[in-house]
């Protein structure tokens, strides 16, 4: 069966969607619907829900079948950004394919952690809407406290952890040779889409004069209304599960036209559930730049740029 040549391992929120949809764009290359199979990742994944769904395949052979379709002149690739904070994933995919190329994104921390809370409090993964409240709770959910009830990824809750990117890289560095391994950065994807995706396209031999079609993914909105986003994912469960209606969804149902529950009711919750993304902390963010500064100065060494400047720690009193 055919075996994916190529992993984009992360960071999430670093642009790693839009790098899969452009790529998938390409005719030389071939990546299947599913973006985040996370099948290297197994310690990482869900604590609920059916473990062998087509989009988190357990065996092998399910994996494998994602690149089915794939041409005999493409490349095969496949986007799980868990992967780079999986402590097994880099070991099991080059016992797969030795020589896969790699590709990972990193993103100034303080940035990062917060639009990784808005994306974990998006996805349920995160009950603290409050930035400040959740980077707080880091400690007592070390020692497995304060976790949502129905969290279904409570490591990803452990801010600190992602912000490891020089033992991250050298993770994947212990398992593929420096050649196979791309390493970005988010600044640079933002500044230059089109120039950064050649970039990967070269570093895949594939095609790199052919068109880009450049792609911005639509930033967040932050959670207004935790009670009713909550509610908005019940009925969405329901749509898609009508056995499993709970009781509120069932009220709906009873006394809500369709069009209303398609249309009207959902962009009402929309405007009353969800609001624009609110300013940066500053305070905040000068606080986990101080507290990160290590990590950057680790990672502006290894990588032989200078990160620190780039990412203004240089100006951190």
């Amino acid at each position: 069966m055919r075996t994916p040549d190529f992993f984009i391992v992360g960071h999430q929120k670093c642009g790693t969607t839009a790098l899969y949809m452009m790529l998938s764009a390409h005719p030389q290359i071939f990546m299947p619907d599913v973006k985040e199979p996370w099948f290297f990742a197994l310690e990482l994944r869900s604590r609920f829900g059916a473990p062998g769904s087509p989009s988190r395949p357990v065996t092998l052979e399910a994996y494998l079948s994602l690149f089915a379709d794939a041409a005999p002149g493409q490349r095969a690739g496949e986007a799980s950004p868990q992967y780079i904070r999986s402590e097994t994933a880099a070991r099991q995919i080059a016992e797969l394919r030795p020589d896969a190329r790699i590709i990972a994104i990193l993103r100034e921390p303080a940035a990062f952690l917060r639009s990784l809370h808005l994306q974990l409090v998006a996805t349920h993964i995160e009950s603290e809407k409050d930035f400040v409240k959740a980077i707080s709770l880091e400690d007592a959910r070390r020692r497995g406290k304060r976790i949502p009830r129905r969290s279904i990824s409570p490591q990803s809750l452990l801010y600190s952890d992602h912000v490891r990117y020089v033992e991250q890289l050298r993770r994947l560095r212990e398992s593929f040779p420096a050649e196979q391994l791309l390493v970005l950065i988010y600044d640079d994807f933002r500044r230059d889409n089109e120039g950064t995706v050649r970039q990967v396209l070269r570093f895949l031999d594939v095609d790199d004069t052919l068109p880009v079609q450049t792609i911005e993914t639509q930033p967040l909105k932050a959670v207004r209304s935790m009670p009713l986003h909550r509610l908005r994912r019940a009925i969405r469960k329901a749509g898609l599960h009508p056995a499993k209606k709970g009781r509120i969804a069932r009220a709906i149902d009873a006394v809500a036209p369709p069009r209303l529950r398609s249309d009207d009711l959902s962009a009402m919750f929309r405007r009353v559930a969800y609001t624009a993304q609110s300013p940066a902390d500053e305070q905040l963010m000068r606080k986990l730049r101080r507290r990160y500064k290590s990590e950057v100065v680790a990672l502006s060494e290894y990588l032989d740029r200078d990160l620190v400047k780039l990412w203004g720690y240089d100006e951190l009193d």
